[in-house]
């Protein structure tokens, strides 16, 4: 997905206006404006500059984010997220309030309050109402960006909030100074004119400053990027920037010191805090041959390491990159909002221009029709309804990323809550992926081992790696084979000298060798005990029996038990025999298991699930790709440095099952706000704009001043977006 900042967007008009105008260019498949983060996320096959010069059509800037050299500092990536708007709007803000005071004093501190005026303005009317009109002048010219950006939507036909402000403060301020040059300056609404930019300015004031505090998780990843590293070259340490650092580089860490880039440990014992990237307290031990990653702490222990990953390749970098990217995606639930505001502000002004001609009509004076259509247009909140979602989904994905949760899309948060059965694979998921031989059950005079470590030496199985594992603790030796075969999930076959050897399930045995009554009892016993039977045969002989087990996590039961409180129905997929996976999950508290189910099956197992309600995947990420994509949500656990499943739609940074309920939590929170923000929006506005108008005042007498209304419109926005940042709150449970 091509990546765009988008300048000029002041409400969800503005990024609905930008939306459909990329979306009509022919080669666009998808594209998502975000208005929280001025960007643009575009796929499909159309250049740079068709959707570049497409958004300046519809009269806004934009630009492509660059790429970043292999090497560079992620600090850079700081820039676009600082606040500058706030500074701004805190100077406008001083300096307009410098002469509203003096404004305010003149028209309503004398008139209602008969305070002190100088000499020359008492009983002269007409000086007042000059004094009042050029105090009020100043302050819309210390707010022209308002007018600017509003007259500019009218004339791109894409009318935004600043239109309906601007036209607001504009009509007051024409409507008095045409009163005040009649010869009859009563009635006077300079005031108002000046006083309607000048909360909006204190509204979108504390605005930018919330919307500042929803980047703060990304911002807080980004200063974790080292600056230095220390390599160790010809003998010697040297200090050098970080984008130095390449590939096979030898760097050092002593204690205290963060990892500066992702690397291989070749000599040294050390205790790495990982927190910054898995959200884990519990510093871990890493010896030689383990991997390191950029941002963690060394907290005891002297090591060298060689250099993998730099700079953008970084796991660092990667988490940075998919918490960016999920922030300029939109969730489904956005869409209500976006086809509301791309309608919103011409309604608002036909409401407007109604509720003036009705008002005339019934016989009241000018001065009140005006007021009633100016509240009207002040007090109606387009960005209340734009942030609702981007806010909620940029806190919730901050909170998942400080405790290793990473989303790769704001889809995949807001369908996560949704789920209602999780399906998890049993090696490495419920299990610890590190199964170890507990049984060796020789059934002829062979040596059982050492024939089952020359067959199972090729493999790359978790439990082929258990065999040599163990057959290596013996000392023993290998014996080189040939013609070595592999039968996706059966099981292996190859020559050793003149004979011919198997191992595999029992099925696979089964064809090749006689199975005793002994032996298949004895595989019962050990599947019943949790325990994985692997057969081995020569030349169509019954060798023996070699039982594996991998055992449970921990905290797998505890994490099933939450998922069982969440209404979530728990199922195990995996390719093991079924007794040994009954036994597995009886242990961790699931109920349904769906066991011999080979690699290219567990789709189609997730294909038929998905007809009971919306699935989970909870896999690898590697074996389980394609169960993983067939899934409503596929999540990756304990991936570790590699987080870039391209398979997977959110990655469990730990390798802990308990994270799983908290991710469904979170998801569940996040949603729940996003439905809280839509509806305040929804029911301010629906309630505001007829109270603005003025409906309520034959029954009730209630009339809605248009400086009230300009306070309750600013406010409307700045609750929106506090009520995402309580999403914060749900950090709580992951502890």
């Amino acid at each position: 997905m091509k990546q765009f900042n988008v300048d000029g967007m002041m409400c969800a008009a503005c990024s609905a206006r930008v939306e459909k105008a990329v979306s009509k260019i022919p080669g666009v498949t998808t594209c998502s404006v975000s208005l929280l983060t001025n960007s643009m996320g575009v796929e499909g096959s159309a250049s740079d500059e068709e959707i570049i010069n497409a958004v300046v059509a519809a009269g806004y800037g934009a630009s492509l984010k660059q790429e970043k050299a292999a090497n560079s500092s992620q600090t850079a990536d700081e820039e676009p997220l600082k606040d500058k708007e706030t500074p701004r709007l805190i100077k406008r803000l001083v300096t307009s309030l410098v002469f509203l005071i003096p404004l305010m004093y003149v028209s309503m501190g004398h008139s209602m309050w008969n305070w002190p005026l100088p000499a020359f303005l008492h009983g002269n009317s007409f000086a007042q109402g000059l004094l009042q009109l050029v105090l009020a002048a100043i302050v819309l010219i210390i707010n022209r960006k308002f007018f600017i950006n509003g007259f500019k939507g009218i004339i791109h036909l894409a009318p935004n909030m600043d239109t309906l402000v601007a036209m607001g403060s504009g009509v007051s301020f024409i409507y008095s100074s045409w009163i005040v040059f009649s010869g009859s300056p009563q009635h006077l609404y300079f005031e108002s004119a000046a006083m309607i930019l000048t909360l909006i300015t204190v509204g979108k004031m504390l605005e930018a400053r919330s919307k500042g505090r929803t980047t703060s998780a990304l911002k807080g990843l980004m200063k974790l990027a080292p600056k230095t590293a220390v390599l160790f070259v010809d003998g010697t340490e040297k200090t050098v920037p970080i984008e130095e650092v390449k590939i096979d580089d030898i760097f050092v860490v002593r204690p205290g010191e963060n990892i500066p880039v992702d690397g291989v440990i070749i000599e040294g014992n050390a205790a790495v805090d990982e927190a910054a990237l898995t959200g884990e307290s519990i510093p871990v031990e890493k010896s030689e041959g383990d991997s390191v990653s950029a941002a963690t702490t060394n907290t005891s222990g002297f090591i060298k390491c060689r250099a993998t990953r730099v700079g953008q390749d970084t796991t660092l970098a990667q988490i940075i990159q998919l918490v960016s990217d999920a922030g300029a995606t939109k969730a489904p639930i956005a869409k209500i909002a976006d086809k509301v505001s791309g309608i919103f502000v011409p309604t608002v002004i036909c409401i407007s221009l109604v509720t003036l001609l009705i008002w005339l009509l019934t016989g009241v004076s000018a001065e009140t029709a005006i007021m009633h259509a100016v509240a009207v247009l002040v007090i109606s909140c387009p960005c209340a309804l734009g942030l609702a979602t981007p806010v909620a989904i940029m806190v919730g994905n901050g909170v998942g990323a400080r405790n290793g949760i990473l989303f790769k899309t704001a889809e995949a948060l807001e369908q996560a809550g949704k789920t209602n059965i999780a399906v998890l694979d049993k090696t490495g998921t419920i299990t610890t992926g590190q199964p170890v031989v507990t049984d060796i059950i020789p059934l002829t005079d062979c040596a059982l081992l050492s024939l089952a470590y020359s067959l199972e030496i090729k493999s790359e199985h978790p439990l082929a790696k258990a065999i040599v594992q163990a057959a290596q603790e013996k000392n023993l030796s290998a014996s080189p084979t040939t013609d070595f075969s592999i039968t996706a999930g059966s099981g292996l076959s190859a020559k050793l000298g003149e004979n011919t050897i198997y191992g595999g399930n029992i099925d696979f045995i089964r064809r090749r060798a006689n199975i005793t009554p002994q032996a298949q009892l004895k595989a019962d016993e050990l599947s019943a005990q949790g325990k994985t039977p692997l057969f081995f045969a020569k030349d169509g002989t019954l060798a023996g029996i070699i039982a594996v087990a991998d055992p449970l996590k921990a905290d797998s039961a505890q994490a099933i038990a939450e998922l069982n409180k969440l209404g979530i129905k728990t199922v195990m997929l995996t390719g093991d025999n079924e007794r040994t996976a009954k036994a597995i999950a009886s242990q961790a508290g699931i109920t349904q298991v769906i066991a011999g189910v080979l690699p290219d099956q567990k789709a189609a197992t997730i294909s038929s699930l998905k007809k009971e309600g919306k699935v989970c995947m909870v896999g690898d990420g590697i074996n389980d790709a394609p169960s993983l994509t067939t899934a409503d949500t596929g999540v990756a656990i304990g991936a570790g440095s590699d987080i870039a499943i391209d398979a997977a739609d959110i990655v469990l940074m730990k390798n802990s099952l308990l994270q799983l309920p908290a991710l469904f939590r979170l998801s569940r929170a996040t949603l729940r706000n996003i439905k809280q923000n839509l509806f305040w929006a929804f029911f301010y506005n629906v309630l505001c704009i007829p109270l603005a108008a003025g409906a309520f005042v034959p029954l009730l007498g209630w009339h809605l001043n248009p400086m009230f209304a300009a306070a309750a419109m600013s406010l409307s926005s700045f609750c929106v977006v506090m009520n995402a940042l309580r999403l914060n709150l749900v950090s709580k449970s992951f502890s």
